[in-house]
């Protein structure tokens, strides 16, 4: 048996089931937003007692939260191997960090149909155009289609993910760095799903900017960050207008400060900023052979138990081309995902993620639009979580559901008691 690789917040919560009674929790919906790693919530509670003003306090509980804030970038910027100069820009999350980026591009965008919506939007809001490439058949094909529009016509940047939130096929970033330098674009990557899996040393790589969040890195508490080349965070206007973004103001003029401050109006969030630095220090701290073979059993076991059970359909963009992370976006035939995923819930105990995961053009191209449902591992997850899983899954195409559900897949009835501070009843889900 599989046991968890670093214990997290939550590893031991338990949750009802319809049929009554309860179980641990199968949490399996990792990729959407990780719970928090024990030492990270550890560090943030020994953070809190000195959480105060940053910059221009004078008092001691100032001086520690300011050296907390410096520390979580340099932090930061070694985990991702950033270069001397790179600027480390804090934001929400992934898709705040591109939203930044597409204010600073000085030119038109490249985009692959692949991408989560992070790295979809914001470039209809750029300066400049976007351009879309349709991903091919094979893996070699889709480099030659990204080439070809890179040689039609100039481009500012390539902006590409890291690995697919829905096939968790991962992309060979040393080749589109090549393809985009060779053809005098820069190239961002959004690694929201890549950096919690895999080690990236952007340097290396020749990456120029990289985004990521906080949430599926163990540490969600509100912080993510742009990490990349200063130049054009410097001559962007800032993002937001306010406090700590200036060098002084007046009633007439204002001059703005350099990144990251520039970018950074208001004030911080020095508690996820605390909080993603102590995540990096954690997963930095693994080996990163122990990280790959923990994930690579779960993967294994869940993509292979999926591969034996009739009617379900594993989605994937190049089968075997590609290196693969520890998840498995798939259909159930004649079974809605929705209900898949409620099923699970409500009388296995198991958390997945279902609809067309924030990629609505990449589900258009492998589902027809369709939803689909996805699980997913990380540090927390055991083989008895994807055998539960798995168990549920063969009980469903076999003899179907135990309970009831509705019109809109729900279980009718719930009996399932939310706690109280939650508000009492149950969100609608999806999307």
């Amino acid at each position: 048996m599989t046991s968890f690789l670093l214990p997290v917040v939550g590893g031991d919560l338990r949750v009802p089931l319809v049929t009554g009674g309860t179980v641990p929790y199968a949490n399996l919906d990792i990729a959407a937003s990780a719970p928090a790693l024990g030492s990270v919530a550890e560090r943030v509670t020994q953070f809190l007692p000195y959480y105060s003003s940053v910059h221009r306090g004078a008092g001691h509980a100032s001086a520690v939260s300011t050296a907390a804030l410096a520390a979580a970038r340099r932090t930061v910027a070694e985990f991702v191997g950033a270069r001397h100069d790179d600027v480390v820009q804090l934001v929400r999350n992934t898709t705040d960090g591109f939203n930044l980026l597409a204010a600073a591009v000085p030119g038109e965008v490249v985009t692959l149909d692949v991408e989560h919506h992070a790295n979809l939007l914001p470039w209809h809001r750029a300066a400049g155009v976007r351009r879309t490439v349709t991903g091919r058949a094979t893996l070699a094909a889709t480099l030659e289609a990204v080439e070809a529009e890179l040689a039609r016509r100039p481009a500012a940047l390539l902006a590409v993910t890291g690995a697919s939130n829905v096939t968790g096929e991962v992309l060979p970033l040393d080749a589109l760095v090549g393809l985009a330098h060779r053809h005098g674009a820069r190239i961002a990557v959004d690694g929201a799903q890549l950096v919690p899996h895999r080690r990236v040393d952007i340097a290396a790589l020749g990456v120029d900017y990289l985004a990521f969040s906080g949430h599926k890195l163990y540490a969600p508490y509100g912080a993510g960050v742009l990490v990349g080349r200063p130049d054009w965070l410097a001559d962007a206007a800032p993002y937001l207008a306010g406090g700590g973004a200036v060098r002084s103001v007046s009633l007439d003029d204002v001059a703005w400060a350099e990144p990251p401050a520039r970018h950074e109006a208001g004030t911080p969030n020095v508690v996820g900023a605390v909080a993603l630095a102590a995540a990096c220090e954690a997963l930095g701290s693994l080996a990163e052979t122990t990280q790959l073979r923990h994930e690579a059993a779960l993967r294994d076991r869940l993509r292979d138990g999926l591969a034996c059970l009739p009617g379900v359909r594993v989605l994937g963009l190049w089968p075997g081309e590609t290196d693969l992370l520890g998840l498995a976006t798939f259909t159930v035939e004649d079974r809605p995902a929705p209900l898949v995923a409620q099923y699970l819930s409500a009388e296995h105990g198991v958390g997945v993620r279902h609809g067309r995961f924030c990629a609505h053009p990449l589900l258009d191209r492998l589902t027809g639009g369709a939803m689909a449902v996805r699980a997913s591992v990380g540090l927390g997850t055991s083989s008895g979580d994807v055998d539960r899983l798995l168990d549920g899954l063969a009980q469903l195409v076999s003899t179907g559901p135990r309970w009831t559900y509705d019109d809109e897949h729900l279980p009718a009835p719930d009996p399932r008691p939310l706690p109280t501070w939650a508000g009492g009843e149950r969100a609608r889900v999806g999307g």
